[in-house]
């Protein structure tokens, strides 16, 4: 494996962070150290100065410690085009940033961030002001008056549909799926109007659609029921059945949990388009403990993601997970400085597809909502196959690849047809790679497609 510390960073990182195809193509032509003014390092920090079509070069400066990202130009992409290139000249030559004091408009950058980092601090430890529990329950009840007349209305509109059939659906236009969807935003129960809109293009998915169709019908029906007798369920499968039907918890009621201390490698990463949300997916696997967490991450329109997370690297922190049957979704409660190389995380993952899939479907069988379970596949060789593209292990078993997976020949070519590791997500039906392991070197494989 690569050695991979704060200050080490390969190609496939880099682009890993670009917002989208664009930015990565123009930190690459950027990553050209004549189109740069000046160039330094020091410590965490890397600098310098590009010039560009004005009278002064745009000053661009990175604390690769997060990493966080600062330039003079105008962009609104973060990181922007020339952070990416300064950061792709740092990952193909360390030697050109010259070791030099930090100039002074990087300098007062970095102690404006550790004045911040100490607010931050002082803030946090400050005692929390007393909360209102009479608002907080009044709040609290009017929100589930609202959900449960929602569940009794949408449930009566599935049995409607049960009731007439599947032979007429996908002739529906998309009001008859859009319809019950708002409703169940007004009723404070997003996670209901997603499951409904997510229906609405199945019939269009080819042979096999009204199976498909009937078993996200299931567990629909088996959410609804389930919420009706919430208070009589395990208190790991009411926390499911809550966050399944939209209902969120306090980042603060989490972080007060006990963290699972670790070395987290940071497998995989993916960003998807919700409306006008971008969501960060970021999977991370504890070398020690074995644990797998999905850190999450949101941003509107043109918000910066975080980045502090980076694809092939190793994190040295505690995580808290959120309360579930299979608990997957956490949070980084503390980190630490001292981070490990890649060389301190074993091999892991499954070496049969049988094994990955049996993992998934007993996590299934725990939280019957779960839309997504991690797979990292050992000893896997990918092939375009009949239809589409395909990894099979050493046993001639196959996961067909995810249509939305536009990369299968740069995989192909990372390979060599060779077996390799392979770290992505798997929905019941396809598989998405995200990450590559291929003779000692880690590939990044959805930065360019954010």
């Amino acid at each position: 494996m690569d050695v991979l510390m704060t200050t080490s960073w390969t190609t496939d990182q880099v682009l890993a962070l670009a917002p989208d195809a664009s930015s990565a193509k123009s930190g690459r032509d950027l990553s050209n150290k004549a189109k740069w003014v000046t160039l330094g390092q020091r410590e965490t920090a890397i600098w310098g100065e590009c010039q560009g079509s004005g009278s002064k070069p745009y000053r661009t400066q990175v604390d690769l410690s997060e990493p966080a990202f600062r330039c003079s130009c105008p962009s609104r992409k973060f990181p922007c085009k020339h952070g990416l290139g300064l950061m792709l000249i740092l990952a193909a030559d360390p030697g050109a940033l010259p070791d030099a004091a930090p100039p002074d408009w990087v300098a007062e950058w970095l102690a404006s961030r550790t004045e911040r980092a100490e607010k931050k601090e002082k803030k946090a430890a400050e005692p929390e002001k007393p909360v209102d529990t009479a608002a907080q329950a009044k709040r609290a009840a009017q929100r589930d008056a609202k959900v449960a007349g929602g569940v009794q209305e949408l449930d009566r509109w599935l049995r409607d549909l049960v009731r007439g059939g599947l032979a007429e659906i996908a002739s529906r236009p998309y009001s008859y799926w859009d319809t019950p969807a708002k409703r169940m935003v007004d009723a404070q129960a997003p996670g209901l109007a997603r499951m409904v809109r997510d229906m609405a293009g199945v019939p269009a998915t080819g042979a096999g659609w009204r199976e498909r169709l009937l078993e996200r019908l299931g567990r629909l029906h088996l959410l609804l029921q389930g919420y009706g007798r919430l208070e009589s369920l395990p208190a790991e499968t009411q926390a499911d059945i809550k966050a399944a039907m939209g209902f969120t918890v306090a980042q603060e009621q989490v972080l007060a949990e006990t963290g699972v201390t670790d070395r987290w490698f940071v497998a995989a990463q993916r960003v998807e388009e919700e409306d006008t949300l971008r969501v960060q997916r970021t999977w991370l696997w504890g070398s020690q403990s074995g644990a797998l967490a999905l850190i999450l991450n949101f941003a509107h329109a043109s918000q910066p993601l975080d980045v502090s997370l980076v694809s092939g690297s190793v994190l040295d922190a505690d995580l808290v997970f959120f309360p579930g049957a299979v608990p997957l979704r956490a949070l980084v409660k503390t980190r630490r400085d001292a981070v490990p190389s890649l060389s301190d995380i074993p091999e892991h993952g499954h070496r049969t597809i049988h094994a990955a899939t049996a993992a998934y479907a007993a996590a299934l069988a725990r939280s019957p909502w779960l839309d997504r379970y991690p797979f990292a596949l050992r000893e896997v060789c990918l092939s375009p196959g009949d239809e589409r593209w395909e990894v099979q292990d050493a046993a001639g078993q196959a996961l067909p690849i995810a249509a939305a997976f536009t990369q299968g020949w740069r995989l192909l070519g990372v390979t060599g047809g060779r077996p390799v590791t392979v770290w992505g997500e798997w929905n019941g039906l396809a598989f998405l790679p995200l990450s590559v392991w291929a003779e000692g070197h880690f590939y990044a494989l959805s930065g360019a497609e954010k």
